[in-house]
């Protein structure tokens, strides 16, 4: 099959690098001519691992290859994929679709023969059957079908997720367009892989759905971790023993500094707006967004206090601030709110982080940027780690103790614990709806 890819942005390479390597033809278009010009050259833009070996072996084989030519993309092609960005708009809270639109509309007029139409990029419930209006409005004579197939690909682990899916959705409206698109996925049928085929309104929704319910999980046992902390129960054990319940399970129960990245922020707001333009209030959801928001600010609460009410002049050292390890993606992170609130205290921010450094220098003006924890840490006056990068979880906290000015740690991801603080030399040590450890002043 041959398919051109229309954006090369995170879901859009990463998906036209796994389609060629199930052996497809694959053209990525983008109109960045600087990010295409990168590809060619044999790098990756965005950090996800194995992505650059999966890239460079399917490029070698001639099944791959990046251009800005639409029109010589779409020649030819079975299935045209729109994978670009649909940020937030503002002031309402709704999916931005100009960019799917505009893209639609470029297909329809490079189009020559039948081809499917595919959403992957993430859209309210409604869009494919606008795009496809539109597309018949550009160009009547047109034969093509429209499909929809989001995307669930974990930052980190999304190769894993491609080739592996727990189910890939496809919304279709014909059978024709069902057979291209199940020629499209049949490695992962001939592996008995979930291939769930249904119309175009439930696979859009199952997106929206499936992540506004992985952010309410989150939520709640943050909210669970606050209430852990006033009645003296430790939230790790509360997780553990809740998620040991098959209805519940373990994943997506780990308390922390908030949920961000590209999908779950943006989606949720998405939701709770075509609930609004439907007469359905989406309560439990506009109410996972405004405790994400108020736990952000809890944990700025939380670092003054080991800053005995003051950031001014204080040295912090802030590990991670990417919104989760293996990945260089910093929209909506906890950073981002953090992090200029200290700086607007006071305080002197060194950061540290294996990949966030080449945006977080943009994004996080004002901080200093050292290579490792140890240089953070010294003549520190608190530590915080703030996205759980395997790098800072083999720490030797008595080096790091020692280094300090004031040996402080907030944990906010959990990795450590009271007794290892303890033990390393820590004055103070507080994380996540668990018992925090101060010793008291001699």
């Amino acid at each position: 099959m041959k398919i051109a890819m229309i954006g090369t942005g995170y879901v859009g390479l990463v998906s036209g690098i796994c389609f060629s390597d199930f052996g497809h033809s694959v053209v990525c278009v983008d109109k960045d001519p600087q990010k295409i010009d990168l590809l060619n050259s044999g790098k990756v833009p965005i950090y996800e691992p194995g992505l650059d070996a999966l890239m460079a072996k399917n490029v070698a084989a001639g099944r791959l290859s990046f251009s800005q030519d639409l029109q010589a993309a779409i020649d030819g092609a079975d299935a045209a994929f729109i994978a670009v960005g649909t940020p937030t708009r503002r002031g309402d809270g709704h999916a931005d679709l100009q960019y799917v639109m505009a893209a639609a509309e470029e297909i329809a007029q490079a189009a020559r023969d039948y081809l499917v139409v595919v959403t992957k990029s993430t859209v309210p419930v409604g869009t494919n059957r606008q795009v496809k209006q539109l597309i018949r409005k550009t160009v009547p004579s047109l034969e093509f079908d429209v499909a929809s197939n989001p995307e669930f690909l974990r930052e980190g682990a999304a190769i894993e997720d491609f080739m592996k899916p727990d189910r890939v959705m496809i919304g279709v409206q014909t059978e024709r367009a069902a057979e291209v698109m199940a020629e499209i996925y049949r490695p992962l049928y001939l592996r008995d892989f979930p291939i769930i085929t249904t119309d175009l309104e439930s696979a859009e929704m199952t997106k929206y759905a499936a992540n506004a319910f992985l952010a309410t999980k989150i939520s709640f046992i943050n909210e669970i971790a606050a209430l852990c902390e006033k009645v003296g129960a430790d939230v790790k054990q509360v997780a553990k023993g809740m998620g040991m319940d098959n209805r519940i399970g373990s994943k997506f129960l780990h308390a922390g500094p908030g949920y961000g990245g590209s999908c779950f922020p943006k989606d949720t707001k998405a939701l709770a707006r075509i609930g609004q333009e439907n007469a359905v209030a989406m309560q439990i959801t506009e109410t996972v967004i405004k405790v994400n928001d108020e736990i952000k600010r809890r944990m700025i609460q939380k670092l003054l206090d080991l800053c005995d009410g003051s950031f001014k002049d204080k040295i912090i050292a802030v590990l991670g601030v990417t919104f989760k390890p293996n990945t260089d993606d910093m929209r909506d992170a906890p950073s981002l709110t953090i992090v200029p609130a200290l700086i607007g205290g006071g305080a002197k921010v060194r950061l540290c982080d294996p990949q966030g450094r080449h945006e977080g220098e943009h994004l996080l003006p004002g901080g200093r940027w050292v290579e490792d924890p140890y240089q953070a840490s010294q003549n520190a006056d608190l530590l915080v780690i703030l996205t759980e990068w395997n790098e800072f979880r083999a720490l030797d906290l008595k080096i790091i103790a020692r280094k300090m000015n004031q040996p402080k740690m907030a944990d906010l991801r959990n990795i450590y614990s009271a007794k290892d603080a303890r033990k390393a030399g820590f004055e103070s040590y507080d994380s996540i709806g668990r018992e925090p450890f101060s010793k008291e002043p001699s």
